[in-house]
């Protein structure tokens, strides 16, 4: 009998080659690149699949999950870390001026944008909402109230409850304290740089999740409520995108970023890829924070300080694409209901949803929750409100991440304006984002 040799067993190295270069090919994408894909390929999934996408919804939850879980210690620890880093209380005071200022400058332009948008197109013409089932968003919320709140009685409850305002307020008294203690309190100041410095990194970690979180997120909403529903509400839905875009390429890009900062808008846009993309398929500002400190500090070259206190305030207050949003559905309100507006109503609700703008929640149809309050300042009823509720809320979801985007956005080229102005940018790593 013939004695074979057996085969030589193939080395492990050799077995794993195709998985590493896989792997080599995946991590070499850019991220926002591979976020993009994921979007495009969940959607054409969702339409395919319709609500059978829905069993992959765990996906989705579970991205959107990582990401909250970081939000509260994130805010906490940049704001205090930056505050501190500063050294001068005035620079705190000059920053916030600032970056209030911008907020309610941009906002009004949101709003501004809304109502001529909605004039022109007229979403609410012959709209009728007579298979509209009410919904009562319950009472608009107190405004002085909401700023009363801001000081926690207690910083731990209001941590555990993601009550952002508060944790903010905290977070820049120990920033300040750490300041006024002077060099006793220099471990401290460590203490936070370094843990800041580790949640940015576990938020890198977080985002080599997002591009299968963004494809079932993505592939829910379009399996479940698809291009059908979206076209039920078009002239509504084209006033929504045509207005982001304004908001969001004019606005921001050209007003803020261009002629205020000094700077080109094409590397911001490309350096804050990721937060668009997270920020769209999350419909929550909130949600995007820790993305958005990332891609400011990273790819923007905005400073620690800056980019831990401006974009935290701004995912709480600074919400363009809900101010517009909230414009847009009063018009469309009063148009469907035959109202009669003059300029002093135009006025009164510019007024109105700039205020309350500022109080929506930074979660999905936030707006929805205000909108009572400025559609009883033109005198339309509760029981005609909870009509247009329940007529847009059924197709609300991506309007809502339509609109999420230039609340991103505003965030981000604010931070970047005020840290330009400030002198705490690095305009070096602003521009290579060009090169992303």
């Amino acid at each position: 009998m013939t004695e074979t040799t057996p085969p030589e067993p193939i080395a492990p190295s050799a077995q794993l080659r195709p998985f590493n270069r896989a792997l080599g090919w995946w991590f070499g994408v850019a991220l926002w690149k591979r976020i993009l894909g994921a979007l495009v390929l969940g959607a054409i999934a969702g339409v395919a699949w319709g609500p059978g996408a829905t069993s992959i919804a765990w996906i989705g939850e579970l991205f959107v999950r990582l990401i909250r879980m970081l939000v509260v210690p994130l805010v906490f620890l940049t704001i205090a870390a930056g505050v501190a880093a500063l050294a001068d209380p005035k620079r705190l005071g000059s920053i916030g001026v600032k970056t209030l200022a911008m907020y309610v400058f941009t906002t009004t332009l949101a709003v501004t944008t809304g109502l001529i948008v909605a004039t022109l197109i007229g979403p609410g013409i012959g709209a009728t909402f007579a298979d509209a089932v009410p919904r009562a968003m319950g009472t608009p919320p107190d405004t002085a109230r909401m700023f009363m709140e801001i000081i926690p009685d207690n910083p731990v409850s209001a941590m555990a409850d993601g009550k952002t305002l508060s944790v903010i307020f905290f977070a820049i008294l120990v920033g300040a304290g750490v300041i006024a203690a002077g060099k006793g309190a220099e471990p401290v100041r460590d203490f936070l740089n370094g843990a800041s410095d580790v949640m940015l990194k576990i938020v890198g970690f977080v985002m080599e999740t997002a591009p299968f979180g963004v494809f079932a997120l993505i592939a829910v909403v379009m399996g479940t409520s698809g291009p059908a529903s979206f076209l039920a509400i078009l002239k509504l839905a084209i006033c929504v995108v045509a207005g982001s875009a304004v908001v969001t390429l004019l606005i921001h890009g050209v007003i803020v970023v261009r002629l205020m900062a000094w700077l080109s808008p094409l590397p911001f846009f490309r350096g804050i890829a990721d937060a668009i993309m997270v920020g769209f398929s999350t419909s929550s500002s909130s949600a995007t924070l820790p993305v958005a400190i990332r891609v400011g500090q990273n790819n923007l070259g905005i400073s620690k300080p800056v980019a831990s206190t401006v974009l935290p305030l701004g995912a709480t207050i600074g919400m363009d694409g809900a101010a517009m949003y909230v414009a847009m559905l009063t018009l469309f309100s009063a148009q469907a209901f035959g109202l009669d507006l003059g300029w002093a109503d135009y006025l009164v609700i510019a007024a109105t949803t700039t205020i309350v703008a500022m109080g929506v929640a930074p979660v999905p149809s936030g707006s929805l929750f205000v909108l009572a309050a400025v559609l009883h300042a033109i005198g339309i009823t509760p029981e005609q409100t909870a009509l247009v509720v329940g007529f847009v809320l059924p197709f609300d979801r991506i309007l809502d991440m339509t609109r999420t985007v230039p609340n991103v956005t505003s965030d981000l080229a604010i931070a970047t304006a005020v840290a330009r102005w400030e002198g705490e940018m690095d305009v070096n790593v602003y521009n290579s984002a060009n090169d992303v």
